[in-house]
């Protein structure tokens, strides 16, 4: 007999009734929940569709429909055979996810970097307005200078709140960021907003990027964002696109 669920009841777990959100969402929150929580950490494997089922209380498919949901946001990684894992930043997952830069052969690439600098201040307006901080925030800015095939291509200042990542200026900075906040700090980042914008390159730009001063450039200003829907990396970078080109799949 199919099993029927009472929409005006609550989930396990959550003291919101049912039916201000379809149950298979709330089931979802339950479960980013956990990710944000670091119950799930990356990289593990989680109970089976029937152990969350009976745990939380709903029918296998109301669990089976959040955690599709979840990994169609790159969120958990479905293995045949395997089960259901929590994704982790490696650079195949950012390449594809995060990193829209192709070269013109079309083959997708991960960049190699060089730290120009590291630096902790004030944030300034544009950052407070970007990260949603007070102007009496501290934040760390890391700029650096990225390449592919040896030839560079980007140059990028990254902002971070230094409460969300505190000490992060003082070590080696990785070439992967993503996957040190995740192990490191605890975030994740779910999702990111990006702004593009043509410009042409400034003299500072130019000399960095080895490039004629007035060369075309993309500028890109990403905000990623974690789990829990908080602004917590501000990324501008500018991007010479001779020999690459943007691209974005749409989905």
């Amino acid at each position: 007999m199919h099993k029927t669920e009472n929409p005006g009841r609550s989930v396990a777990g959550t003291a919101e009734p049912l039916g201000f959100r379809p149950l298979y969402r709330q089931v979802k929150a339950i479960f980013v929940r956990r990710l944000v929580d670091g119950v799930w950490a990356p990289g593990e494997s989680l109970p089976s569709e029937g152990q969350l089922a009976t745990e939380i209380g709903v029918s296998q498919g109301t669990v089976r429909k959040a955690l599709d949901e979840l990994a169609a946001e790159n969120l958990l990684v479905r293995r045949q055979g395997r089960g259901t894992f929590v994704a982790e930043h490696d650079e195949r997952r950012i390449l594809f996810q995060f990193f829209k830069l192709v070269h013109d052969d079309g083959e997708r690439r991960f960049p190699d970097s060089t730290v120009l600098g590291v630096e902790t201040g004030k944030a300034d307006e544009a950052e407070c307005v970007a990260l949603d901080l007070d102007s009496e925030t501290d934040v760390i800015r890391i700029r650096r200078l990225r390449s592919l095939d040896a030839v560079p291509i980007i140059l990028e200042t990254l902002t971070l709140p230094q409460r969300v990542f505190p000490g992060l200026e003082t070590g080696p900075i990785p070439n992967n960021l993503y996957s040190l906040f995740a192990a490191r700090y605890g975030v994740t980042i779910a999702n990111a907003r990006e702004r593009l914008k043509a410009v042409a390159l400034d003299a500072d730009e130019a000399d960095v990027l080895a490039a004629p001063v007035g060369t075309p450039a993309l500028r890109i200003d990403r905000i990623a964002f974690s789990l829990d829907g908080s602004p917590v990396e501000r990324r501008l970078s500018i991007c010479l696109t001779k020999e690459a080109h943007y691209l974005s799949d749409l989905r």
